[in-house]
């Protein structure tokens, strides 16, 4: 029953300090440095999700700039998928579709609009980013603050045994 309280106070995203990591049992230390490195894994892959999807959102941006600057009518190269493209001509560059995620699209009525909601977009991943490096970064120092005691107290146990 004790471990699952060490369970509950790392999920619940509360932050051990080492003082309260030092009176913890060895299954209630073993218990935080499991949670704590799957905390950091999720955060991790969470992370890259999102420069991936800021990396997306650049290209979109970019690409924007560059249909601005086709004139009507210009035959190019369409991408229906990351590999494969048809050929086809630039009926309108200022009505654009953007895609907002799970297959979902939104018209823009102007380039511009499409280029403030790529901007706006990568502001918001940017303040996720940050924010969620923040705190793998402080789940990164409770796991090793937790993985080092736990050597710490196996070590005494071993020896007082």
């Amino acid at each position: 029953m004790a471990s699952r309280g060490a369970k509950g106070a790392g999920a619940a995203g509360g932050v051990l300090k080492a003082s309260d990591l030092q009176k913890l049992s060895l299954d209630q230390l073993k218990a935080v440095k499991e949670q704590s490195d799957l905390e950091v894994n999720l955060l991790e892959d969470s992370l890259k999700k999102i420069s991936v999807a800021a990396a997306r959102l650049e290209a979109a941006a970019s690409a924007l700039d560059d249909l601005s600057l086709r004139p009507k009518g210009k035959k190019m190269l369409v991408p229906l998928t990351a590999s494969l493209y048809v050929s086809g001509t630039l009926d309108d560059s200022e009505k654009i579709l953007v895609d907002v995620g799970t297959g979902y699209f939104i018209e823009q009525k102007t380039m511009a609009e499409g280029k403030d909601y790529c901007v706006r977009k990568l502001s918001l991943l940017k303040s996720n980013h940050d924010e969620l490096s923040e705190m793998a970064a402080k789940k990164k120092n409770v796991a090793d603050e937790s993985g080092l005691l736990l050597q710490a107290k196996i070590k005494q146990a071993s020896a007082s045994a």
